[in-house]
């Protein structure tokens, strides 16, 4: 194993006890070492996003193998290499998909999981892309389907999720749509890309969809009775993908019309899959999409940033939601 000196202990945020975000706090614990086939970041930043609440509040537990700390994605500069890894080398400057362990000084991941940083993109912003184009690629795209022309329909569409969907399906040639909780988040979904963004605190999104003939693919993140009413808003043949249930995983629905009107309701999570499935994913984003980043074209929506000793603030900014984009954390 190839490396730089690497301190013995390390400033990271840990989640004391499920419940709200005061329950992070900062604490010190040992620098990780990397195993075979992985790489140790130096963080620079670190990225903010629902899955770590979720965590911190109990509900999404890190895979057996993962760190216990929060944060799944971050950018920095490779300090360690473990056995077998060739493309990367210390000193190189990275964006990386995290098992977990961002809100740290360091953090250990697959090599494959890693990308170099768009070039001109400032590391503030390139720890704020993982989470969501890893997300957004493989459901919208992969699972999706979501091909030039066609209508699709983001929930939550000034979210860190919703931002890079609007702009990415925008730039592939879909007609976008987009829902949002305020006049000032519907504003800046249509700046993003989308043709109309639509107050659901004010308007039916199905009435509004089925105007248009319905949607062809809606990505979704709130469940609850959302289901049902995506339904409803879609085209026939369209497709529902669901990423997250924010109102809850527990609908009754007919589905009669799934099939007479030949709709596919699918969805995915990122964390539980395979270290081959998201290195796959890694190689589509950097084939597909970087070049557009690098080139100005598309890029993350930025929020705020907060000090990682002050990631409960962060989480409190999160849960709020009247923010708008990503939230990251300095780290160094």
């Amino acid at each position: 194993m190839t490396q730089f000196p690497i301190p013995a202990r390390m400033t990271a945020v840990e989640i004391t006890q499920y419940g709200a975000p005061e329950v992070l706090q900062p604490t010190e614990v040992p620098v990780p070492r990397p195993g075979p086939g992985q790489i140790l970041i130096r963080i620079a930043y670190a990225g903010v996003n629902r899955p770590d609440a979720l965590q911190r509040a109990g509900l999404y537990a890190p895979p057996p193998e993962a760190s216990p700390l929060p944060g799944l994605e971050a950018a920095g500069h490779v300090v360690a290499v473990g056995e077998g890894v060739t493309r990367w080398r210390p000193g190189d400057v990275v964006t990386a998909l995290l098992p977990g362990g961002g809100y740290a000084e360091y953090a250990v991941t697959q090599a494959d999981h890693a990308l170099p940083v768009p070039e001109g993109l400032p590391l503030d912003q390139a720890a704020a892309l993982c989470e969501t184009f890893f997300t957004v690629w493989t459901n919208v795209f992969q699972r999706g389907g979501l091909q030039a022309g066609e209508k699709l329909l983001v929930h939550g569409g000034s979210s860190g999720i919703g931002t890079i969907a609007i702009q990415l399906a925008h730039l592939r040639g879909a007609r976008v749509f987009a829902t949002a909780g305020s006049a000032q988040k519907c504003e800046a979904c249509v700046a993003l890309g989308a043709e109309a963004a639509f107050n659901y605190r004010e308007a039916d999104f199905v009435a509004e969809m089925r105007e248009r003939g319905g949607a062809d693919l809606i990505l979704d993140m709130v469940g609850g009775d959302y289901i049902p009413r995506n339904l409803d808003a879609l085209a026939d043949d369209g497709r529902l993908v669901q990423i997250a249930f924010l109102q809850g995983a527990e609908v009754t629905l007919n589905m009669t019309q799934v099939m007479t009107r030949r709709l596919t309701v699918t969805g995915s999570t990122l964390r539980p899959q395979s270290h081959a499935a998201k290195a796959q994913i890694a190689r589509a984003l950097e084939t597909e999409v970087w070049p557009q980043i690098a080139a100005g074209r598309i890029g993350p929506v930025m929020d705020s940033e907060y000090p990682l000793s002050e990631a409960a603030a962060a989480h409190a900014r999160l849960e709020g939601s009247t923010h708008i984009g990503k939230i990251v954390l300095k780290v160094s």
